[in-house]
């Protein structure tokens, strides 16, 4: 509940029984003193007015549900607002059904501005609705968005992250090569070595034969 509306419903809820005193006091004075106490009231009147005012302005600035029931009150204070205007009336009037007729017409004015207080009322609460789920609609379409470029971001990541390791699979592939054909000039490499070993080998034992044979030639 707001503070400062429950300040100026206090201070019209004072000036109110005060006024309903004065009206009721004014009723059995002379015409000189009754006129002087109706200027007072007349001018309570208006401050009354004014806090209503205050107090309407007030409820309307605060949220939907505060708003509503502070509303309601400001149209009990309205209608004893009201009710008082009728007293200083019978009190100043000399004609009865002059009064009489007045608060006929008073009455229809008062539940003709009351019906359309509340149509606005209803109105201004329906368009506060929709703009809530305008806002909430834009919400959920900025939501949407921010989502589906994450997932577009995703996806080109894992796009990046596949052609990354296709490229490291290309390149294993090249080194499986360059190691089966290094394999393959090893295997080469090593039968000649070997073929080689068999070569020198029968040429120095050719040669040792022969040296054998020129030695065993030259003593004998």
């Amino acid at each position: 509940m707001s503070q400062v509306f429950e300040g100026y419903e206090r201070q019209y809820c004072e000036l109110s029984t005060n006024l309903s005193r004065k009206c009721a006091y004014a009723s059995i004075l002379n015409e000189v003193e009754k006129q002087l106490k109706i200027s007072e009231i007349e001018a309570g009147l208006e401050e009354a007015v004014i806090l209503i005012r205050k107090m309407d302005l007030e409820a309307r600035s605060l949220q939907a549900g505060v708003k509503a029931v502070l509303l309601a009150k400001l149209r009990e204070y309205k209608a004893d607002l009201n009710k008082l205007k009728k007293e200083v009336k019978k009190i100043t009037s000399a004609d009865t059904n002059q009064v009489a007729r007045e608060e006929l017409l008073e009455s229809g004015m008062v539940d003709v501005h009351m019906a359309s207080a509340d149509q606005r009322e209803r109105l201004a609460m329906s368009t506060e609705k929709l703009n809530q789920s305008s806002e909430r609609i834009k919400e959920s379409r900025r939501t949407m968005l921010e989502t589906e470029e994450l997932g577009v971001s995703i996806l080109q990541d894992l796009h990046q992250q596949r052609q990354t390791l296709l490229h490291a699979h290309e390149k294993l592939h090249g080194v499986d090569n360059a190691i089966d054909k290094s394999k393959k000039i090893l295997t080469a490499m090593s039968k000649r070595m070997s073929r080689n070993k068999w070569i020198v080998g029968s040429v120095i034992s050719a040669l040792v034969l022969a040296i054998i044979f020129i030695l065993y030639f030259k003593l004998s």
